[in-house]
């Protein structure tokens, strides 16, 4: 199933989005009822997934200047990967033809930092339990983060479905941390 952009060209569309994001005093998005009428006829064509934290401060379609069916955008808190968030990637990859998958950490993330310095209980503890195994022993807030994207990105890529459609279609799985502190996105961490 050949459809979308290249992993290297949505790549390259993320970061030009996020530069405009990050000079921009308003969104330059159209989100506009005209834009709306022809997703709804046309159907959804997202050049990339987005695993993103649920953190309300992290809005992935404004971080990287995409608007109303741009980005397949898989939110849950700490970015953390279980059977949901991978049948919904895999949805994204083989039946809309997405060729990348950007898992996106952020920093001063509440879960990373339960999962460091607190022991939750109730639903929550499911969330640390994962970063806490992704991170190990670590205690700095940001390589602890780029671990627990790590992670996820590994969780991804082992996965049957995704590992095939890297080998046969060019699917491309990234991680990637967005700055709070001025909008910025590294990716490839």
């Amino acid at each position: 199933m050949e459809k979308g952009l290249s992993a290297k060209a949505a790549l390259a569309k993320l970061k030009e989005g996020n530069a405009i994001y990050i000079a921009s005093e308003k969104s330059l998005v159209d989100s506009g009822h005209e834009r709306r009428r022809t997703t709804l006829e046309n159907g959804q064509q997202p050049f990339a997934v987005i695993v993103s934290c649920s953190d309300s401060r992290v809005i992935p379609e404004s971080i990287f200047n995409a608007g109303i069916g741009d980005l397949f955008v898989i939110r849950v808190a700490g970015n953390v990967m279980d059977d949901h968030q991978l049948g919904s990637i895999e949805y994204a990859a083989s039946h809309l033809g997405i060729k990348l998958i950007v898992v996106l950490g952020h920093t001063h993330c509440g879960a990373v930092d339960a999962a460091i310095n607190h022991d939750p209980q109730g639903y929550v503890k499911f969330i640390t339990d994962e970063i806490c195994s992704a991170i190990g022993d670590e205690k700095d807030e940001y390589k602890a983060c780029c671990l627990n994207v790590h992670n996820s990105v590994e969780i991804i890529e082992n996965s049957f479905e995704i590992h095939k459609e890297e080998t046969e279609h060019g699917l491309r799985v990234i991680g990637a941390v967005y700055h709070l502190e001025d909008g910025r996105v590294d990716f490839d961490i």
